[in-house]
């Protein structure tokens, strides 16, 4: 049997790396504002106006989420701030800002004023996990909309400026991180979860990328011919996610409501990116879901085929085109890759040993990275990491009061 992982510490490097997160996501926002206007200014408000509205609709979705997580969370982990105060902060959108540099403030104190207590350690990480958790909605309900509505741009006027290209190069990699960063959030949650290698990191983070890709790019390309079909197109795409997420039976908000919002948020990421909602083996559902993707996405790149006119200056599209399905089933590869041979399950089976929380067989139960008492504990993570990590039907019966039986 596998010896006891110790909580992961919050050091300095970790506080750095929360400080740099959250430049990042006040830069982004102001690029984003940047960008909007300049649309303007070049006569094209309509532009200014799409992007502004995903920067409205994805920011009140985010802040909804957080304060509805918020009101929800035992008494003894909200920040001593008044209910009023947060409510306005959230009105105004600054409810993830707050979050964040209240995170700051005690990562601050967990690392430079000798705050040794594991409450202490175990707090931190509670936040931490929250802030991914909205950052990974963020990512798809805000980035990834806003990179296909600039590729469509960059398609349109055939024509990427400098700030154009390393805005999309930069996206595609903040939404590929956001997903990596939710899983080793997930990973670090569990007490006996091993965490992922370098190796693993790569690998997962490369698949991502290369199955986002071309996702983005059928769009955009659909909506170059068609800028109105994807108003169609969207909708219908999202409301057969949002019926299969619906009869998968999701329990991620605390009450009926709320959930729906849990719901329509990840009918959004499976638009563009699997996410798993549902216990149990994830294979058949992956492969329903990938295939309808990918039947999806050769539909809508052949839509554009079909309608170009041939004498439209895009010949080197049809190399892009050309390279699409192969980044794809590359992407579905280096996931294969990864789960048949870097899982760090694999790792510490071939060491003799066993990451607990997905074996078979065992007599100790599995245990959440909760506080002390068993009441504080982050619900939302305890269920998403039973979800997306495939905790054994043994391991599941020691679950107690929200917290595991050891």
């Amino acid at each position: 049997m596998s010896p006891r992982a110790a909580p992961p510490r919050f050091g300095p490097l970790q506080l750095a790396l929360a400080a740099a997160g959250t430049a990042a996501a006040t830069l982004d926002l102001c690029m984003d504002g940047w960008v909007a206007a300049e649309y303007a200014r070049r006569g094209h408000p309509g532009w200014a106006a799409l992007s502004l509205s995903l920067l409205a609709a994805a920011s009140a979705a985010a802040q909804a989420c957080s304060w509805l997580w918020l009101r929800s969370d035992p008494p003894a982990l909200r920040p001593a701030v008044p209910a009023p105060l947060l409510a306005a902060l959230h009105l105004l959108q600054l409810g993830f800002f707050f979050r964040c540099l209240y995170a700051l403030k005690v990562g601050w104190r967990v690392c430079w004023a000798k705050a040794e207590e594991e409450d202490e350690q175990r707090h931190m990480a509670f936040l931490s996990h929250d802030i991914s958790m909205l950052r990974l909605f963020e990512t798809f309900l805000e980035n990834t909309p806003q990179l296909t509505l600039l590729l469509y741009i960059v398609l349109r006027t055939n024509k990427a400026e400098l700030s154009q290209g390393l805005g999309m190069v930069t996206a595609f990699l903040c939404v590929s991180w956001s997903l990596l960063d939710y899983h080793q959030s997930l990973r670090s949650f569990v007490q006996d979860k091993y965490e992922l290698s370098l190796g693993s990191s790569i690998v997962y983070f490369l698949w991502n990328l290369f199955l986002i890709c071309p996702r983005i790019l059928a769009v955009a390309l659909f909506a170059l011919l068609w800028p109105y079909g994807v108003a169609v197109h969207f909708p219908l795409v999202w409301l057969a996610m949002f019926l299969w997420v619906s009869l998968q039976g999701t329990d991620f908000m605390e009450s009926p409501c709320p959930e729906q919002l849990y719901r329509a948020v990840v009918a959004v990421i499976l638009y563009f990116s699997w996410f798993n909602v549902a216990r149990g083996r994830t294979l058949y559902r992956s492969i329903i879901y990938h295939s309808f993707i990918l039947l999806d996405s050769s539909l809508l790149a052949l839509a554009w085929l079909w309608g170009r006119a041939p004498s439209e200056e895009h010949p080197y599209l049809l190399l892009v085109v050309a390279a699409a399905l192969p980044c794809y089933l590359l992407g579905l590869g280096l996931r294969v890759t990864y789960y048949k041979w870097l899982h760090p399950n694999v790792q510490v089976q071939k060491e003799g040993r066993y990451d607990e929380v997905d074996a078979s067989g065992g007599e100790d139960g599995i245990e959440f990275r909760s506080f002390l008492e068993p009441d504080l504990v982050n619900r939302r993570m305890q269920y998403l990491a039973q979800t997306h990590l495939s905790l054994s039907q043994l391991a599941q019966q020691h679950f107690l009061n929200g917290a595991a039986a050891v």
